[in-house]
């Protein structure tokens, strides 16, 4: 799930809730909240894919294969 790769990465480039909200230009508690799970605007992903280097899409993509299965089912 999106919040353990959030916290893998950032935590591997060294950076707090604080700094990687500052540059993605988010408070610091809507970071927080991502990272526990919230769902941010594409806008938010795709500036949050950008600081981390992680793909803006992980955010998405479990929520696109539950809609696909429904559809099916």
């Amino acid at each position: 799930m999106f919040p353990d790769i959030l916290k893998k990465q950032r935590k591997l480039l060294n950076l707090s809730h604080e700094q990687v909200s500052t540059r993605v230009g988010i408070e610091r508690s809507y970071y927080t909240k991502i990272e526990n799970g919230l769902r941010p605007s594409v806008k938010v992903a795709q500036a949050i894919g950008r600081v981390l280097s992680i793909d803006w899409t992980i955010f998405f993509n479990e929520n696109c294969a539950k809609n696909a299965q429904r559809k099916t089912a």
